[in-house]
């Protein structure tokens, strides 16, 4: 299949099921769930480009099962984050500046989060797309290096996101800042992890002809983790909420894993 085929094919797909979570978001007043199906969406996009491609050997299978690997963890632990935690700020202050504008819920949310969310979708998961339309000769020692990469951030993001729970889970904690385990090295070890997971992907669909050109989708999510809906905006008012913050931030890494400076 022609590659302008499959990411026709699988943007209408994607743009029926943001129509029925759109649809959701109205019934519940609330789009935080968002967040849950961006993980599982890019295995969808996984597989149905393995399908739709007819099949496209051992690079093919493990970005589907790397992407599914990924989304089976990250998907329902972003659904549970919602269920117990509600309404995510980021999204109610995008609303927020919908009303101000006079927009109605459903129109701010189509144009803040379901619009803008869909086009990126497809855009990060240009790997596990790419990757799919032509098969490599050989499994080669890149696509190695970033199955490597991908299991390493996967992992990374799971042990991150864990002791992060452990942490909010006990009383004690509140309004204190995790600065043991992976969040000593760095202050976002699960958008590291994520960026880790996407650039290995990259690493294996490079292998393939079309796959290398696919470079956009992990460049993409690593500026939305780093510089755009990612650490600043988990980061802003941090400081006025937990006081020692600020000091967390002159002594932690932003985003790779670095020994903490030294006051």
């Amino acid at each position: 299949m022609p590659l302008w085929q499959l990411l026709a094919l699988n943007a209408l797909i994607l743009t029926a099921i943001y129509g029925v979570l759109w649809a959701l978001a109205i019934r519940l007043r609330d789009v935080s769930f968002i967040d849950a199906w961006w993980p599982t969406g890019m295995a969808l996009l996984a597989w149905t480009s393995l399908v739709f491609s007819g099949g496209s050997g051992l690079h093919g299978w493990l970005l589907a099962l790397l992407a599914t690997a990924w989304a089976l963890r990250l998907g329902p632990h972003l659904l549970r984050r919602w269920r117990a935690h509600g309404p995510d700020r980021r999204y109610e202050e995008m609303l927020a500046d919908g009303h101000r504008r006079g927009w109605s819920f459903p129109v701010s949310a189509l144009i803040f989060v379901f619009a803008p969310q869909l086009p990126l979708q497809l855009l990060v998961a240009l790997p596990v797309q790419m990757g799919q339309v032509e098969p490599a000769l050989s499994f080669g020692a890149l696509a190695a290096v970033g199955v490597a990469l991908a299991l390493f951030g996967l992992v990374f993001e799971a042990v991150g996101d864990m002791q992060l729970d452990r942490f909010k889970a006990d009383p004690a904690n509140r309004g204190k800042v995790l600065d043991t385990g992976l969040w000593r090295y760095t202050r976002h070890p699960n958008y590291f992890g994520d960026a880790c997971l996407w650039w290995g992907l990259y690493l294996i669909a490079a292998e393939t002809g079309l796959g290398l050109w696919s470079f956009i989708g992990p460049v993409i999510i690593t500026f939305l983790l780093t510089k755009g809906s990612g650490a600043p905006t988990v980061e802003k008012g941090m400081e006025t909420r937990r006081p020692e913050y600020a000091a967390y931030i002159r002594k932690t890494s932003g985003f790779i894993p670095w020994p903490p400076r030294r006051d």
